[in-house]
């Protein structure tokens, strides 16, 4: 019976494996590779650690209010360029569409709004977008995708309903300026967070020569063979690439014997956000409308003033 039950949980365990690897969910695809690796995805430097894997500069943008009242939900817009025309190279070697995703950086005190305090609007907006915290320690820090791109148009728009802090109950927030921080992705990455090159880059080669031979191989590959100074060597291309060379060709050492495949990019943005005090806001009003009134009275009071030297003159 004990062993029965072993080989069931052993089971169990290997279903798990298979079932993370090969049927992910949406929201765990690469997001979870900076959570792990990461315990703050903004380095020292101000750079995003997604910058590490996905090595090609693209243009991101970022929309929030410019000012805030404590506890209150507002919507934090992240733009991401995406020309829907565009296909990516997978991993298995097969041409698929772009996914979009995004990381939010918020100051300390700030975290995803509770669904109950979304408006229908925000969820309209957000339908179909998981939205998470980075990790329980970052509340602050907001992940999102992949998600596929816009099918209608060459910008993907990403809504993260955000709640303000309340000075109020958390101590450790104040009424000030605090920066944002956002980064926008869209497309596979070229490097691995283990430090392997992903199919997604230039295959190089890996020695100086002539090529002699280029033919076909299983599963799709391609082998191609470099005659070199010490001898022939194979190299085996992925699926998917495409050749930028053909028979005859001499090589250098490290030169590129394919496309480079990558269409996609990584880019980071920042912006500023005010976290407004109430009674300063009640204050600018009366004091506004104290300023009106008195405007007001000045104009009546000059007008009777004229009035009454019209009259003295006629008199």
């Amino acid at each position: 019976m004990i062993q029965a039950i072993k080989k069931f949980k052993s089971v169990f365990v290997i279903i798990g494996i298979v079932g993370t690897v090969f049927l992910p969910k949406v929201s765990y695809a690469y997001p979870v590779f900076a959570q792990n690796a990461y315990q703050n995805p903004r380095e020292a430097t101000g750079r995003i650690v997604c910058a590490n894997c996905h090595l090609a500069q693209k243009p991101v943008e970022i929309e929030v209010p410019q000012a805030v009242l404590p506890n209150t939900v507002f919507e934090a817009v992240v733009s991401v360029p995406y020309d829907t025309s565009v296909r990516q190279l997978s991993g298995t070697g097969s041409k698929a569409t772009l996914n979009v995703g995004s990381v939010l950086i918020l100051p300390e005190g700030f975290k995803l709004a509770p669904k109950e305090r979304l408006s229908d609007e925000i969820k309209a907006k957000t339908k179909g977008v998981f939205v998470q915290p980075y990790s329980k320690e970052k509340p602050n820090i907001l992940v999102v995708g992949p998600i596929a791109g816009d099918k209608k148009g060459v910008l993907r728009d990403i809504v993260f309903p955000v709640l303000s802090p309340d000075p109020a109950e958390n101590k450790n927030v104040n009424f000030l300026n605090y920066p944002v921080y956002v980064g926008g992705n869209r497309g596979r990455g070229q490097v691995y967070p283990t430090g392997e090159k992903s199919n997604n880059n230039a295959f190089t080669s890996t020695a100086s020569g002539q090529i002699t031979s280029i033919t076909p191989a299983d599963a799709g590959k391609t082998t191609v063979v470099i005659a070199s100074a010490t001898g022939d060597v194979t190299l085996t291309i992925p699926k998917g690439l495409e050749l930028a060379v053909k028979v005859g060709d001499t090589v250098k050492n490290d030169e590129a014997l394919t496309l480079n495949p990558n269409v996609g990019g990584f880019g980071q943005e920042e912006t500023e956000i005010v976290l407004q005090n109430p009674n300063r806001v009640k204050g600018m009003i009366i004091f506004f409308f104290t300023v009106t009134l008195t405007q007001i009275l000045l104009v009546l009071k000059k007008k009777q003033f004229e009035k009454v030297q019209a009259a003295e003159m006629n008199f």
